[in-house]
């Protein structure tokens, strides 16, 4: 079955072109960084707009890459949500027109299934059931995950997700925008020993986390200088420590909780090397392993997309020709694939 999936949920226009049996076959994405950059966020409005004038070229460029036309699709699997409203819609909008004039299955995906199943695309993927460490947006979020459409989940945020804290707290650094990659990169170059900043919730049972006093930690430990750039390094160093090994703390004790030795870490946070560095060792210290994608496929992308769309339009998922897109969607009511 060749399926094209479409991601639009916020701000980076990813297609991709996916063979159940030869596997995936083209991919691009269109990043809005430099769109959204002077407003220091992503624009709503302006990121729906810039997905409806890149996904038709880039349609046509992963088929072309693809070697397949129009013609030759068998399904298309599209983001459905959670997301942007106006962003979900223009890639619902498309998906479901291709799909209707070529008579052919359509199905919408969710953007958190589709970055859970990311590391099914590489060459060494995870059995199930495995543990899932989610970082996306604002997502974070630990999921037991026992096959495709059967997720529980054990623990999420309270407030800010863990890329949110790191957004946040690179403006208060001054750091440009995307703020997260950005503080990741002035940590290199900070001095771990300076501050230590808490790890919020660890000292309690649970896999619930909190990541908004770590901003307000940051706020104050900065009131209290007159930062020098060496004293910006230093205070990203603390705070992605302290984000780092809260996390690491939450999936050691996920790990020993459910008697699972497969940790996945999926999301644009999963692409941080510290936490993969990190995440490992726990790993291994539980006897277990760590899988996550390529830090490409960690981002939005249409290759999650395509892949977990072909499992659903594979298994017989169909759904009515309404164009339809959820802002929010709970993960555990999804369908398991049988």
């Amino acid at each position: 079955m060749l399926v094209l999936g479409l991601e639009s949920s916020c701000d980076e226009t990813g297609v991709a072109l996916f063979d159940t049996e030869r596997g995936l076959l083209a991919d691009a994405v269109y990043s809005q960084i430099a769109l959204h950059a002077e407003y220091g966020g992503v624009v709503p409005e302006l990121a729906s707009r810039d997905h409806v004038r890149k996904a038709l070229p880039l349609i046509r460029e992963v088929l072309a890459a693809g070697g397949h036309a129009l013609n030759d699709l068998d399904g298309v699997a599209y983001t459905a949500g959670p997301g942007l409203i106006g962003a979900l819609l223009v890639g619902a909008a498309i998906g479901r027109s291709l799909a209707w004039g070529l008579e052919i299955p359509a199905v919408g995906v969710h953007h958190m299934e589709g970055h859970l199943l990311a590391p099914m695309l590489e060459d060494d993927p995870p059995a199930f059931p495995f543990i899932a460490l989610l970082v996306s947006g604002g997502h974070t979020m630990l999921v037991r995950v026992d096959s495709v459409g059967s997720y529980h989940i054990l623990g999420e945020t309270l407030d800010d997700a863990a890329g949110e804290a790191f957004d946040k707290t690179a403006k208060l650094l001054g750091l440009p925008y995307p703020g997260g990659p950005e503080l990741a990169r002035l940590a290199e170059s900070g001095d771990p020993t300076r501050f230590r900043f808490p790890r919020p919730m660890t000292d309690r049972p649970g896999l619930e986390f909190s990541f908004s006093g770590l901003k307000t930690f940051a706020l104050n430990t900065l009131g209290e200088l007159e930062p020098t750039e060496q004293d910006k390094a230093d205070v990203a160093r603390a705070f992605e420590d302290a984000v780092v090994e809260t996390m690491a703390i939450k999936c050691r004790r996920a790990l020993r909780e459910t008697g699972i030795p497969r940790l996945v870490i999926a999301g644009g946070v999963g692409a941080n090397r510290r936490l993969r560095e990190r995440l490992a060792e726990i790993a291994r210290q539980e006897g277990g392993q760590v899988h996550y994608p390529r830090p490409k496929y960690c981002t939005d992308n249409g290759a999650m997309i395509a892949y977990a769309g072909a499992l659903r339009l594979a298994a017989g998922a169909h759904e009515l020709n309404v164009i339809g897109a959820r802002a929010r969607w709970n993960l555990d009511a999804l369908e398991p694939v049988v």
